[in-house]
């Protein structure tokens, strides 16, 4: 009896330290080796995007398992998990809402009843708001023609080392260039963009940062669209009746000659008839 009880003692201090080990508090190197087999690493993502304002608040999505019981954010270093939550429906994501996010890359893990997931590949987050906002102008003009290239100028008051081009929208692109620096105190850079066509939206924002920190970006420029020239477009109205063809034509030309044709043998037949009088009042005369 007294080897019975030790065992079961033994098996709930085995449980009671299994449960300290799942505490949030341990650094992500702990967790994962309490792993009792390679789990499928979750994935963590914005709905708003990885380019937000810095100290703004920044909801996170961690997609892990259906069988997860809870869910561990971790932040840069990645070594202790700073915010844990429950599943939410269907059970397979936790929601992590940050009031005040000034990290510059996230990652989460879950746990299930086997252990402790894979962290999730790391969601880099950019913010802007550390240096004034760039400008942004078209040259030489921001109308253009369809299919042709548009030239931007991004330019800034600080000695920037690189600018980020974004075009915003549905079909979202960037481009980014390093900085032309015209003084200690002035930066720009040109962007040829195209070709630009009228089936897409065509509005730009631009931003300057240091290559020392790429993730700290300034404010957006004013958003700048391209608008478009060329020949404007018939609003006659349309219209109502049959449009001739060259069917009509010959029509009218056979009408013509069958007209013609009909005064050519009414002239012969009056010719004959004044023919035959004259020669009937010849002979009477005779």
């Amino acid at each position: 009896m007294d080897e019975v009880l030790w065992k079961r003692n033994l098996l709930q201090v085995r449980e009671q330290i299994s449960n300290w080990v799942s505490l949030p508090g341990l650094s992500l190197e702990q967790r994962i080796h309490t792993q009792a087999g390679t789990l499928p690493k979750p994935t963590i993502y914005t709905e708003s995007g990885s380019v937000i304002p810095y100290d703004s608040s920044v909801t996170l999505w961690c997609k892990g398992s259906m069988k997860a019981k809870e869910y561990c954010l971790y932040e840069d270093d990645m070594r202790m998990c700073s915010d844990r939550q429950k599943p939410l429906e269907p059970g397979d994501r936790a929601k992590f809402f940050i009031k005040r996010s000034v990290a510059e890359k996230y990652s989460c893990t879950y746990l299930s009843p086997t252990g402790w997931s894979e962290p999730s590949d790391p969601l880099h987050m950019v913010m802007t708001g550390f240096y004034s906002k760039p400008s942004l102008s078209a040259l030489p003009s921001p109308v253009v023609t369809s299919g042709g290239n548009v030239t931007l100028q991004c330019s800034s008051d600080e000695p920037l080392d690189r600018f980020i081009l974004t075009k915003e929208g549905k079909h979202s692109l960037s481009w980014t260039l390093d900085s032309e620096k015209k003084s200690s105190s002035l930066s720009q850079v040109l962007f040829i963009v195209g070709p630009v066509t009228p089936s897409n939206r065509w509005t730009f924002r631009c931003y300057g940062f240091y290559k020392k920190s790429p993730k700290q970006w300034s404010d957006p420029s004013d958003p700048l669209d391209v608008q478009f020239s060329g020949p404007s477009v018939s609003t006659s109205p349309p219209l109502t009746g049959p449009i001739p063809t060259a069917d009509c034509t010959v029509e009218n030309l056979i009408r013509i000659c069958v007209a013609g044709l009909v005064l050519v043998v009414l002239g012969v037949l009056l010719f004959q008839a004044q023919t035959n009088h004259r020669r009937t009042r010849d002979a009477a005369k005779t």
